[in-house]
């Protein structure tokens, strides 16, 4: 199978992208500035080629005679790309989400290319108790223009014509063995503050959870998606652990290191922001509380139709996992050792 990808040189592309190299497709990366698709343990990836796009410009900002190449030689788009970023103007989500979305289905249009479209399971909003993967999507009662962009993304898709399978990742975290990620980025910087004690305050209701999902499942699930489009086709499925750890586990997992302090876990009711600290303010509010809405959440992701069709299962991420994470943390100097 020819496969086209946006977003291969990110951490969720570079290793899906990986892993089907090693299943025997062969991989053509769209990438933004750039240009080195690396698998999750920094191994370079044998693709095709690689050609540089943006796609928030129409047809991923390829000149037209490319991307109807591109579009007729390939079976299939995998569109990856996005940002994650949580404190953007809505114009910038809009632009590059939702419009990235847009530009993808026509490009995927021009050749009939079918579309595999990586979201994010928290399009649910602000539910919380059980969220089954064929749930309609809510028109509001997003956390942030993240997760907004996202459910206006998916609508595009499930309305484009085309063929399309929506994945849907929780909270991607490191290797379910090692432990091991590439980058350091979204919710590991506010685990740095909180770990080091620079935000010893969250606001965190009680009986919330954290579905941390590892990211060798999330990008296996993937290649398995495109394996069995066919099967899988014109439905959402949630690329999760399935096992949410709660908040005061996550907080007891941080303490259980001698050389961090478990964070103090205050009710919403009882949080004033205004009230910390001069330094511990800013940084929450500059990256900590940015996901401060992912710790007054209970969602319940149920991923029995991506089990039904791929027949994988989330390997455990309970509190023997979160001590992986962190001790490959310390051990690649992003965290202090004692």
């Amino acid at each position: 199978m020819k496969i086209l990808m946006t977003g291969a040189a990110g951490l969720l592309g570079g290793e899906t992208a990986a892993r089907l190299v090693a299943r025997g497709h062969t991989v053509t990366a769209l990438v933004h500035r750039n240009r080195e698709v690396l698998a999750n343990d920094g191994s370079p990836v044998a693709i095709a080629d690689a050609i540089a796009c943006d796609i928030a410009e129409p047809l991923l900002g390829l000149d037209e005679a490319l991307a109807g190449r591109l579009a007729a030689s390939h079976d299939m788009l995998v569109h990856v790309a996005a940002t994650t970023r949580f404190d953007l103007p809505d114009e910038e989500y809009d632009r590059t989400n939702r419009g990235g979305a847009a530009n993808a289905v026509a490009l995927a249009r021009l050749g009939g290319m079918r579309l595999l479209h990586v979201s994010t399971a928290y399009v649910c909003g602000d539910r919380n108790g059980r969220v089954a993967e064929g749930d309609p999507l809510p028109e509001n009662g997003f956390a942030n223009g993240y997760e907004a962009s996202k459910a206006a993304a998916e609508r595009l898709v499930r309305e484009s014509g085309l063929d399309w399978i929506i994945a849907r990742p929780s909270i991607v975290t490191g290797d379910s063995a090692t432990g091991a990620i590439r980058h350091f980025d979204t919710i590991y910087a506010a685990f740095k503050l909180i770990a080091e004690g620079r935000v010893k305050h969250m606001e965190a209701r009680r009986g919330a959870t954290l579905d941390f999902v590892p990211i060798d499942h999330v990008c296996g699930a993937l290649a398995d998606l495109a394996e069995n489009f066919d099967t899988a086709k014109n439905a959402a499925y949630h690329l999760v652990s399935g096992q949410p750890v709660p908040v005061e586990t996550f907080a007891s997992a941080i303490g259980a290191f001698p050389q961090f302090s478990a964070p103090d876990l205050v009710d919403p009711a009882d949080f004033d922001p205004a009230a910390l600290p001069a330094l511990e303010r800013r940084l929450y509010r500059r990256v900590a509380g940015l996901y401060a809405s992912y710790f007054q959440r209970d969602p319940r992701f149920d991923d029995a139709r991506l089990r039904a069709v791929t027949g994988r299962t989330c390997p455990p991420t309970g509190a023997a996992y979160l001590q992986r994470l962190i001790e490959f943390c310390i051990a690649e100097g992003f965290l202090p050792a004692a």
